[in-house]
């Protein structure tokens, strides 16, 4: 007779009715109508609108060209978005675990979400709870609730505690009955409270907005000074006044930069879906660029998730009995693992009858039944069950051989509250089948030629680990270290963890104090994993990746989920993050060299209170050609350089002699022209082509130095990025439609001369910043040694 009474259908409609059900908003990503007003309504299609308005009114509509971005930057960002959303929607369902319930029609699997007030749930290890609830039935029973309180020991549940949402079991079996279900769960709760807290820090995206701090800085002073030399310094009617203003503006607002970011972060998630590759948020995409050491579980990761049971080796004991015995214990767990799915397959006994149990876990590594009359029966690691003697040199010598060995002992007395029982005697070795993942051994490889190190880390023998190291292709996987030796507190842990690759018996408390000694050493720590055992370091790790196939208290910590299992996908991840943040980079570098010298130009142009020499379509052709279109191809392009940190400073060192020598060269033509040719407003479009010519010459010298290193289709496009611009200056109808004007030869000498002295200059930057930066890592480096030494 049960303790509980389930539901029945009329009971789960009412239920359904009242709103009572275990509905939550758990999106994966933006909805659609986030995703259009976030890249419609942002602050640079807002100032450009306003832009627009302005020429409106001028009545030159063809110098309105740049209001384009808006409908680019708009429509490319969304569609983007649009598709990532669907890549993450259908992998979040694909990797979506069921919930099992009881009710009065018998047990079935439902959605989480469907899951009602008062039913019953059934919950087995390496199961998230979805719903508070009270036990009303327990076998061996004990949850981790470490995601919820920090805490990392496991809470034995017996009937009637409480569980609540959020956590998993870390051991045996139990139903409960549903207390509190949707926005009323402890975890739903939980995460509303800390919704702020949860959104993942992104150092790029910290980095874009220093960036973009710092432009606004130098663009409010400059803005105001280039509207009254515009509108009130220069004697020029209103709508040629108006014109120049906007065009000093425009190029001043780096509008792609932001757009491209998301644009690449979102195709990464696209590529990496069709790989079966679920990213549980972009900055993780960013934080696998960052990625120098990889610490993997053996089971399920270097190893297929099935093992099968090669022998029994039962030596003197009573072979039918030992069965029986296997049988109970595998009959014991609610959600027996790979070795208990292999034994019970293989044993195929009735079990002995049991009147206690104690499920496995992986802190302990070993799991007990006590028969009601057989005695006390524990299946557990050899070296933790077994004293010295002959089948424990037999366990050892088959780990050395890769092969994982589980032994069964026993013994007459009664199981303790807490430990092991005493008397135990050695009974059988069980011989478990562990294959290699073929694909393995060429993931290992890549991450060598990338110079990523790997560790090992897992809870089986130390041997065992070593062997099945070694076989795909791990360095140092021989010298394997016993996790039990290991104290996390004490002074020589973190060099341990540091000088090796391979360690066996580790407790989970111990795999995140290794992710954690790690990231101390300053590395940024990718994790993978599959159990129970690898939540808390998947969950402290800087990028957790958990396989499909996994428990879903694994896949619920992950920031990556591998739906496809296979080792074999995590080298293109993390090549996926480096490519999107390498080019991020590079893409940056184009963009901010416009804005710095649009802004040095602007400067200089109001100081000496001249006209403004471009029209909006010159700033709008420019941007075509040296910088919107490169950009986008270039920041799809492949890249396997490791992301570092340093982000802006990088960027701004690259852009800074860019922006300063595409200004000079642009306001040194202009003056020259403006001498040879004349100032007044006849000699404008000479003047004025003179300048747009020395500015491009320099900015395509900066795009064949982002383009680096050079392949056949970035010649290509350079190429065509070139041969645009010469069609539109060289062909009667792009002369008339951007109003530009070379017939003067000595304009033409101009402009290439002075773009030739920009080219220089922006060497010569380059090269005093290189000093400067020489000059100050070695006065600091000074500094630190005084310091030491005092």
């Amino acid at each position: 007779m049960t303790r509980y009474a389930p539901l029945t259908a009329a009971d789960v409609a009412e239920r359904i009715a009242r709103g009572e059900v275990n509905t939550v908003e758990d999106r994966t990503s933006r909805s659609f109508g986030d995703i259009i007003r976030s890249n419609v309504f942002t602050r640079i299609n807002l100032i450009y609108f306003v832009l627009f308005l302005m020429i409106l009114g001028t009545g030159y509509l063809i110098d309105g060209m740049f209001a384009l971005l808006i409908i680019v930057n708009s429509v490319v960002g969304m569609v983007q978005e649009i598709r990532a959303k669907r890549t993450l929607d259908r992998l979040a369902l694909l990797n979506r675990a069921p919930a099992r319930v009881e009710r009065a029609e018998g047990e079935s699997e439902i959605d989480a979400s469907e899951i009602v007030l008062g039913d019953i749930v059934l919950v087995a290890s390496g199961d998230q709870i979805p719903v508070d609830g009270e036990v009303v039935e327990a076998v061996g029973f004990e949850v981790d609730e470490s995601l919820l309180t920090g805490e990392s020991e496991a809470v034995v549940g017996e009937i009637g505690s409480t569980v609540m949402s959020g956590s998993f079991v870390a051991a045996g079996s139990a139903r409960f009955r549903a207390t509190a279900v949707g926005e009323h769960a402890y975890a739903s709760r939980l995460a509303k409270e800390a919704s702020s807290f949860r959104k993942p820090s992104s150092q790029l995206r910290q980095g874009i907005d220093r960036i973009l701090l710092y432009v606004t800085w130098l663009l409010v002073p400059v803005g105001l000074l280039t509207i009254f030399n515009q509108v009130w310094g220069n004697e020029q009617p209103w709508t040629q006044a108006i014109r120049g203003l906007v065009a000093a503006l425009v190029p001043m607002v780096p509008e792609g930069l932001v757009l491209m970011t998301s644009v690449a972060m979102a195709v990464g998630v696209i590529r990496l879906g069709r790989r079966n590759c679920l990213v549980q948020d972009l900055p993780a995409i960013e934080q696998l660029a960052r990625v120098d050491v990889v610490c993997t579980d053996k089971t399920g990761t270097l190893t297929e998730d099935g093992m099968k049971v090669r022998a029994i080796d039962a030596a003197d004991a009573d072979a039918a009995l030992v069965r029986r015995a296997l049988a109970a214990i595998g009959g014991a767990e609610g959600k027996p693992n790979a070795s208990m799915l292999a034994i019970l397959e293989a044993v195929e006994a009735d079990p002995l009858p049991v009147e206690r149990t104690i499920a496995f876990s992986s802190a302990r590594k070993w799991a007990a039944v006590q028969s009601t009359d057989a005695g006390t029966w524990v299946l557990g690691a050899p070296d933790v069950l077994l004293g010295e003697g002959e089948m424990r040199e037999r366990s050892d010598a088959l780990a050395v051989e890769g092969i994982r060995v589980l032994a069964l002992a026993r013994t007459a007395e009664p199981l303790p509250e807490d430990g092991l029982p005493g008397g135990l005697v050695a009974t059988a070795l069980i011989e478990l089948d562990q294959r290699l993942r073929a694909e393995a051994p060429g993931a290992i490889a890549y991450f060598a030629d990338q110079g990523v190190d790997l560790k090992v880390v897992s809870g089986d023998n130390p041997a065992a680990v070593s062997a099945i190291a070694a076989g795909v292709g791990i360095p140092g996987a021989e010298a394997a270290i016993d996790a039990r030796r290991l104290d996390v507190d004490a002074e020589g842990f973190d060099a341990a963890i540091r000088d090796h690759s391979t360690f066996g018996r580790v407790t989970p408390t111990q795999k995140r104090a290794i992710v954690h000694a790690l990231q101390g050493d300053g590395r940024t720590v990718a994790m993978t994993g599959d159990g129970v055992n690898d939540v808390l370091a998947l969950k402290d790790a800087d990028v957790g990746v958990a396989m499909g196939s996994g428990s879903p208290a694994a896949r619920a910590v992950a920031r990556i989920v591998l739906l496809d299992n296979s080792f074999a996908t995590l080298p293109h991840v993390v090549a996926e993050g480096r490519r999107v943040i390498g080019n991020i980079e590079r893409v940056a570098t184009l963009f901010l060299t416009k804005t710095l010298y649009s802004i040095l130009l602007a400067l200089a142009i109001a100081l000496t209170a001249v006209p403004f020499p471009f029209l909006p379509r010159h700033v709008t052709l420019i941007s075509w050609f040296t910088i919107g279109i490169p950009a986008f191809f270039l920041a799809l392009a492949p890249n396997t350089a490791r992301a570092k940190d340093g982000f802006v400073q990088r960027v701004l060192d690259a852009a800074i002699p860019g922006g300063f020598g595409a200004a000079a060269a642009a306001y040194g033509a202009y003056l020259v022209a403006r001498s040879v040719a004349g100032g007044g407003p006849e000699h404008q479009v000479a003047t004025s082509t003179a300048s747009f010519t020395a500015l491009i010459i320099v900015a395509f010298s900066v795009l064949l130095s982002v383009a680096r290193p050079y392949r056949p289709w970035k010649v290509v496009l350079v190429g065509a990025m070139i041969g645009g611009m010469l069609t539109v200056i060289l062909t009667p109808l792009g002369r008339r439609i951007f109003d530009l004007d070379l017939g003067d030869p000595r304009i033409a000498l101009i402009a290439v001369l002075a773009g030739a002295a920009g080219i220089a200059l922006r060497h010569v930057v380059a090269f005093l910043l290189r000093a400067f930066h020489r000059w100050w890592d070695a006065r600091r480096a000074r500094r630190r040694t005084h310091a030491h030494a005092h």
